[in-house]
């Protein structure tokens, strides 16, 4: 962050006490910490464990997780759940946050989750190109080009898959 997002002032590294070096604006006089998106996602998987759910969006052709952006005011448990109406037209019985992990690329924070579905029965809205449940074995073959879902996926593996 080069510019104050209040006034615009460019700013400076100023010392704060415990913190180190922060950006600072000299006419707003404050310090300006740096500001990041936030962003859920999600490993979903069916009642008895045995598949995984991935989806290709926007043209890309290759596999993901149910994601999305954090609104303002929402909790990430209530981006969740709006993501995965929206997206897929269900609701979990059950979830639990996994990890996070920050993404330089578009500076977003992803907080990952592992979700139990009742059943495989989903109802894909315009953003999804297409759906596959894997069996949960091949799920990091089909997450290979994707980086942060795969690490997400042997998070899941590791921890939650028993």
């Amino acid at each position: 962050m080069k510019y104050c997002y209040g006034c615009g002032e460019k700013l400076i590294e100023k010392n704060l006490k415990n913190e180190g070096l922060i950006p600072f604006c000299p006419k707003c006089n404050t310090y300006r910490f740096p500001i990041f998106s936030a962003a859920i996602s999600a490993v979903i998987v069916n009642k008895d464990k045995t598949k995984t759910l991935l989806i290709k969006q926007y043209g890309t052709g290759k596999n993901r997780l149910v994601a999305g952006y954090i609104n303002k005011g929402e909790s990430a448990e209530e981006a969740l759940l709006r993501e995965m109406s929206e997206e897929i037209g269900v609701k979990p019985i059950f979830y639990k946050l996994q990890k996070t992990i920050y993404y330089e690329k578009s500076n977003t924070l992803m907080i990952n989750f592992y979700v139990v579905l009742e059943d495989e029965n989903i109802t894909p809205n315009y953003e999804i190109d297409e759906y596959q449940w894997y069996n949960i074995e091949d799920g990091l073959e089909g997450l290979k080009e994707a980086l942060i879902a795969k690490k997400f996926y042997e998070y899941f593996l590791e921890n939650n898959y028993k």
